[in-house]
């Protein structure tokens, strides 16, 4: 199920390389569900790369991507439900991978495979670190989740009966895939390979690139750090908090420098410093700020001198 919103430079990619390695019609279901796109004729796209093979269900409306994403997983009729977003693509082999771990590991409600985060263009940005050396069940799952996401939608596999049984996605915008991979973890086993097998898109017109430019990630975040801690024991919450406000904090700080150097956009850079401060106050993180704010100065003044002297000496 392809649910997708305005991701018309993305969207043929991610239908190829599912038809790529297409088992039949009688086999797996394909559909494009789209979430009332304005930048392209979207029905068009769908009939002329996947010839009739690819479904194509339209929102009245744009009912945003949880209820699309709802309205995708309810319009699925397979055993299995992979959701992948109009701007990712998965490799040769993925779906076949992961019908061998559900085959291996009955007892799995879901499964995951290894990933690559790539760019606009489709290049490779970096490898997604393995999470262990073969294939198996991912032992103390919801303990992990609740320490740090380590699961990509593009890799994630689900059974129909346990999104009946859970529910789908909900409460936030951002994070709301954590939240529900360790709502699944809370009751079932997960079987993952460290196979690299799918690609996550990173790009400023994404869900998560959104998140980041208006700062909605980090309070999002909040309520999903709370959700996921009120899974555990009670013992074992506040040292689970403060390991998960840590530890994204530090990526996040990461992932603001990694965007402003491609965007360039400083407001940006102040809400998510400032959130992210809030979210954990610690000095080290404080100093890590202070010492990205005076780079984006320093880059800023040199840029503005750069101009003043150009035109001064035209």
């Amino acid at each position: 199920m392809i649910p997708a919103y305005n991701c018309g430079e993305f969207l043929g990619e991610a239908i190829e390389s599912v038809l790529r390695q297409d088992p039949g019609e009688e086999y797996m279901q394909i559909e494009v569900v789209d979430d009332a796109s304005t930048d392209i004729d979207v029905a068009a796209l769908v009939l002329e790369i996947g010839k009739g093979r690819v479904k194509y269900f339209r929102q009245d409306v744009n009912t945003g991507s949880l209820r699309n994403f709802e309205t995708a997983i309810n319009r699925a009729t397979g055993h299995y439900i992979h959701l992948l977003h109009g701007d990712d693509r998965v490799k040769p082999g993925f779906y076949a991978h992961i019908e061998r771990l559900f085959e291996q590991f009955p007892e799995a409600a879901a499964s995951f495979s290894c990933w690559d985060y790539i760019n606009g263009n489709g290049a490779l940005i970096k490898k997604e670190s393995a999470r262990a050396a073969s294939p198996g069940i991912i032992e103390n799952c919801l303990h992990k989740l609740s320490r740090g996401q380590m699961i990509q939608y593009v890799s994630m596999v689900v059974k129909r009966n346990v999104y009946e049984e859970l529910g789908s996605f909900y409460g936030v915008f951002y994070g709301e895939d954590w939240e529900m991979w360790a709502r699944i973890a809370k009751h079932h086993p997960i079987a993952y390979t460290p196979e690299s097998l799918a690609e996550y898109r990173t790009h400023y017109n994404s869900i998560t690139g959104h998140s980041f430019l208006n700062g909605n990630n980090i309070r999002d975040l909040r309520k999903v750090f709370k959700a996921i801690g009120q899974m555990l024991p009670e013992e074992d919450r506040k040292q689970a908090s403060l390991a998960v406000r840590r530890n994204y904090a530090i990526w996040a700080l990461e992932a603001t420098r990694f965007m402003w150097q491609r965007t360039g956009n400083h407001l940006f850079v102040y809400r998510q410093l400032f959130e992210l401060l809030k979210l954990y106050p610690n000095l080290q993180l404080f100093f890590r700020s202070v010492a990205l704010l005076l780079r984006i100065w320093k880059v800023t003044l040199r840029k503005k001198l750069g101009k003043l002297k150009r035109k001064l000496i035209g």
